[in-house]
């Protein structure tokens, strides 16, 4: 068990990072994001706004959203998303039983055609009494070239943990192609000449730029632009 309130804020704290700017990055009320520090869940609209904000809040500074959810469902989690599931849960047996019943003659029925298949096929070989002719393979006759898959030329791995990341094609005003989080061990591949960034954890993430690394450092929030030429100052 841990403090949801004060360890979102301690986090956010130790990256530097006012509501004002969380706000804008994650798309969520400053007030939400301070309900959500100060545990006073009941300022939120409802117990699935509070768990999806928890969830891109807490990733966005850098942190494991599931975890935060999982905790708030162990202490405060009520209501009818609890009550709803032993009702849905009354019928279940009766299904499974027609789906047992269905499956069985299903597969009755599939053994039925197989005997039929193999005893029309030994009685058709049988009576013919003729051989088919072999036939000569060539080792060589199957080989297949393997062609390499070309890297995207911008590849953002999360190699560490989730990070909240935004990436505008250009610069800062052009066409948005990515918000989001993205998660430990997922990559996002993108195509073009050059990008602009925005990280809230560039320490959790591993950068291609045409198949080469790029380092970001540090623990704060970062914008940039990538290029041929490499990582520049937005």
């Amino acid at each position: 068990m841990f403090e949801i309130g004060n360890s979102l804020r301690e986090a956010r704290t130790r990256r530097q990072v006012d509501l004002a700017v969380a706000e804008q990055a994650t798309k969520i009320r400053a007030r939400y994001l301070r309900a959500l520090e100060d545990e006073r869940f009941d300022q939120l609209p409802s117990q699935t706004y509070v768990k999806g904000f928890l969830r891109t809040y807490a990733d966005y500074l850098g942190l494991d959203g599931q975890l935060y959810v999982d905790e708030f469902n162990s202490r405060f989690a009520t209501g009818d998303e609890h009550d709803a599931r032993p009702r849905r849960s009354s019928v279940r047996p009766e299904r499974r039983t027609r789906r047992l019943e269905t499956s069985i003659v299903l597969i009755a029925v599939a053994l039925v055609a197989i005997v039929t298949l193999v005893v029309t096929s030994a009685w058709q070989t049988g009576g013919s009494g003729s051989k088919a002719p072999k036939t000569t393979h060539h080792p060589t006759a199957h080989k297949r070239t393997t062609i390499p898959r070309p890297h995207a030329f911008l590849e953002i791995t999360a190699a560490k943990g989730p990070s909240y990341v935004t990436v505008h094609r250009e610069n800062a005003t052009g066409r948005l192609v990515f918000q989001g989080t993205i998660s430990k061990g997922r990559m996002e591949p993108f195509t073009g000449k050059q990008f602009w960034i925005s990280v809230s954890s560039p320490e959790n993430l591993k950068i291609l730029v045409a198949g080469k690394p790029v380092q970001v450092g540090g623990y704060k929030p970062v914008a940039f632009i990538v290029n041929k030429t490499g990582v520049h100052g937005a």
